[in-house]
């Protein structure tokens, strides 16, 4: 089973994450701050992935420790609940649109952490999130996750859209590269640390 608990306690925030790699995108999220739950939502939805999300957070200053903090957590999850990654797909491509918005995300769960983001008019308020905190959550999630990914916002124009656009494309890479295809550590070294 690829399910499994973590948690983190800081003077900022106090966060716990259960996660199903193999669930059917149930979800339960509570991270005080609206906007950013609807995305975690859409990320389950569109993964495939059972996600379930508890924070308290030190919102009252803004909402980048809560943010940044469940990326750190989300991504140690994942590289515990993927092992050795024995049988992965390991690479993977979605483009998603969203209206007039167009997203990529490339990802190669590789066991090294690398952000290339590129979603450069994400950046102004909805609702009381600040989507500059988009590259926050995916650089920390793909750290503490230990895979590479290339996140691209092609172009768009409402940043609702831009947001849900690059949420869902990361989300359906995701799903694709955690997928189990056989018994085979996917890497000509044999391993993927």
């Amino acid at each position: 089973m690829r399910e499994g608990r973590q948690e983190r306690k800081t003077k900022e925030t106090e966060i716990c994450v259960k996660m199903n790699l193999d669930g059917n995108g149930a979800y339960d999220i509570s991270t005080g701050v609206g906007f950013f739950d609807h995305m975690l939502e859409l990320f389950s939805c569109h993964s495939g992935i059972d996600l379930f999300v508890s924070v308290k957070g030190d919102i009252k200053v803004d909402a980048h420790h809560s943010v940044e903090d469940v990326g750190i957590v989300m991504g140690k999850l994942l590289h515990e609940l993927l092992g050795d990654k024995k049988g992965i797909a390991r690479y993977a491509t979605s483009y998603i649109p969203m209206d007039e918005t167009l997203a990529r995300t490339v990802i190669d769960v590789s066991g090294r952490p690398c952000l290339v983001y590129r979603a450069d008019g994400l950046k102004g308020k909805t609702g009381d999130f600040d989507t500059e905190l988009t590259e926050e959550f995916f650089r920390a999630f793909c750290s503490y996750g230990m895979i590479t990914a290339h996140v691209e916002l092609l172009y768009g124009g409402n940043l609702h859209h831009m947001a849900e656009a690059v949420f869902k494309s990361f989300a359906h890479a995701l799903s694709d590269a955690v997928k189990t295809t056989g018994e085979k550590i996917p890497s000509s070294k044999g391993i993927l640390e």
